[in-house]
């Protein structure tokens, strides 16, 4: 099982803040971002967006970082200061 969270204005535009994904096998986000989108095509123009970031467990993680079971993976579009 791996949780996938949605943060921000990428949680309005998918209107959900999470999925819970059975039966993944470890992969890379690109991967599991390409997983999500076969069972949710409509959410492809947002996930595809080379803006949105990604965590894994809390940390920063790049597109080819491999996702195990158990894993809690968010995805948020960048976040400024002010």
């Amino acid at each position: 099982m791996i949780k996938v969270l949605f943060f921000a204005q990428l949680r309005e535009l998918l209107k959900t803040n999470e999925i819970i994904l059975d039966k993944i096998q470890a992969c890379s986000i690109e991967e599991l971002k390409k997983s999500i989108i076969s069972t949710h095509p409509q959410w492809a123009v947002h996930l595809t967006n080379h803006a949105i970031m990604t965590s894994v467990n809390q940390t920063l993680v790049s597109s080819d970082h491999i996702v195990k079971a158990n894993d809690e993976v968010a995805f948020f579009p960048p976040v400024t200061g002010g």
